[in-house]
């Protein structure tokens, strides 16, 4: 009986890490690049300086993930704040920190960069 509920409890919690956030909208690439001209928005790249420096998209500022919590006052809350990664799992976790900071406006680019094209 203790094993059951052990087990639903750590498939809750990898379900619960993996769902959308409520209130973070999801965009594909595609609908990105038509954006990325747009004004008022922010652009944040979650991954490394290294992976960055190596691809990163025009427009983007790097704001590594470990980082985001200190830096995030840097950032306006009242703008559009879109973040990427290179598969969309940081840009998830980003997207949560920056929700219970007070953050409204945040978009996740799924696929991130490896659907980039």
């Amino acid at each position: 009986m203790v094993q059951t509920i052990l087990l639903i409890i750590v498939i809750g919690l990898l379900v619960s890490r993996f769902l959308p956030v409520r209130g973070v909208k999801q965009m594909d690439a595609a609908h990105m690049k038509k954006k990325l001209k747009s004004k008022g928005q922010q652009l944040i790249d979650v991954r490394s300086p290294t992976e960055f420096q190596t691809n990163h998209i025009k427009g983007f500022q790097n704001i590594p993930l470990s980082h985001l919590k200190k830096r995030a006052s840097q950032l306006e809350k009242n703008e559009e704040v879109y973040v990427i990664c290179q598969s969309g799992m940081r840009s998830m976790q980003a997207a949560k920190i920056l929700k219970k900071q007070g953050f409204t406006q945040i978009t996740n680019i799924k696929g991130g960069m490896n659907a980039w094209h």
